[in-house]
């Protein structure tokens, strides 16, 4: 038939790949982990210990303590849901099905994974899912 390991397609990462993926997904998980402590301290008042230790978060204006209450509880879910998706992503390496494309079970390019490392879709997919929206 011809098929040489040239023009098999690679289905699956290597082990070496996978750890990779796992070392750059642990220290996002620790990122995020930090920005949600910092984002909840800030909405519990705790505001001195969020400007020493975050200084990112002192973007807001005294005088929007509304406005900022309901950004740092939209910010808080985000990186909440962030932090559950870099976890099923660590769950997928496991499982050794990280980086397979849930739709078209093609693997994600590993630039994409780079970037989105808790992508379960390659681009392709995603645009072929929003043009049936």
């Amino acid at each position: 038939m011809g098929n040489t390991s040239e023009n098999i397609e690679k289905n699956c990462y290597s082990a070496e790949e996978l750890q990779e993926f796992k070392e750059l997904i642990l220290k996002k998980i620790e990122e995020a982990e930090f920005n949600l402590e910092a984002l909840k301290a800030n909405l519990a008042g705790n505001e001195n210990d969020v400007n020493d230790t975050a200084p990112t978060f002192k973007t807001l204006e005294e005088g929007s303590n509304v406005l900022s209450k309901e950004e740092n509880a939209r910010l808080a879910a985000r990186q909440q849901k962030f932090i559950r998706d870099l976890r099923d992503a660590l769950i997928r390496i496991e499982n050794k099905t990280y980086g397979i494309c849930k739709v078209t079970g093609k693997l994600i390019p590993k630039e994409r994974l780079m970037v989105v490392p808790h992508a379960t879709m390659t681009i392709e997919a995603k645009e072929m899912l929003s043009k049936k929206k």
